[in-house]
């Protein structure tokens, strides 16, 4: 049978989801295990349904239960469905979203994507129990097609945004906020400067100690191929969490480093850029709640 107009067909077409079982899917849970962090930002993910699927079946705890219980993603702006979201361990369940996809003029949103802020609590028997935590996660806007001049005025427009979000949460009485995610700038560039140094926030590579990842020292950026200028991922902190910080780095196994993926020690699964998990390396953050 052929329909040959909406008049000779009445009916449905269901699509059947599978998991895709491709090795850079792979190697990108292999990371989220290393790191095993309690709380995980992510840039540029789907959907929550894809991101949950994607973390029920390849990030599991030792009991082979899904690590990450608590996930959630809010359709940004982005119409090529490029957003940010979160997973949790079961001790971080979310307990409020607030997003800011609508903030700024209508039809002329201030954001890319999104700010969502994101509150959980520190759980019973840390020192922090029943304190609030605030994770700010943010895509700024790319320097994909050229950095123009009104490339750089939207992202120095959407950091003085966060910025002002972050001040309103401490004035607010929330004491312990991180603020990460890909702001596609170098810390010494206009536009992140509202951010960055108009704020109390303290990037992690402040930390010490910090691993950057690379046996060299020599590759400070998060990006590419490590170098200064891919510095353009952050993970900042409030100064409650920065005092309680024990550590910090930059995960770079999933990363296939320059032609030949020599740059940093990589997984030995990593055969080529293509199963790389990202081009994008892992910050984390050790924070001592004891």
């Amino acid at each position: 049978m052929v329909a040959e107009g909406r008049g000779d067909w009445v009916g449905w077409v269901d699509l059947i989801k599978d998991r895709i079982d491709a090795s850079a899917i792979t190697h990108t849970a292999r990371v989220f295990t290393e790191i095993a962090a309690d709380i995980v930002g992510v840039v540029e993910a789907e959907d929550r349904i894809t991101l949950a699927r994607f973390s029920d079946s390849l990030i599991r705890d030792n009991a082979d239960r899904p690590r990450y219980p608590h996930i959630m993603l809010i359709d940004g702006n982005d119409t090529r469905g490029i957003d940010v979201g979160v997973l949790s361990t079961d001790q971080y369940p979310i307990g409020g979203i607030r997003s800011h996809i609508d903030d700024g003029p209508i039809g002329n949103p201030i954001f890319s994507r999104d700010c969502p802020e994101y509150q959980f609590t520190f759980p019973a028997g840390s020192s922090l129990a029943g304190q609030p935590l605030v994770i700010l996660i943010n895509h700024l806007k790319s320097k994909f097609g050229g950095n123009d001049s009104s490339s750089s005025k939207r992202r120095r427009k959407q950091a003085e945004a966060v910025a002002q979000i972050y001040k309103n949460l401490r004035d607010r009485g929330v004491e312990h906020i991180a603020v990460l995610g890909d702001l596609n700038d170098t810390p010494d560039s206009d536009p992140l400067e509202p951010l960055l140094h108009s704020t109390d926030l303290t990037d992690i590579s402040k930390a010490t100690p910090f691993d950057d990842g690379d046996p060299d020292e020599e590759r400070p950026g998060t990006f590419g191929n490590g170098t200064k200028s891919d510095k353009i991922d952050y993970l900042l902190l409030s100064p409650s969490l920065f005092e309680r910080t024990t550590g910090g780095g930059i995960f770079r196994k999933g990363v296939w480093g320059g032609k030949n993926g020599t740059l940093f020690p990589h997984f030995d699964t990593i055969t080529s850029k293509v199963n790389a998990a990202s081009d994008h390396a892992a910050l984390y953050a050790d924070i001592d709640i004891s």
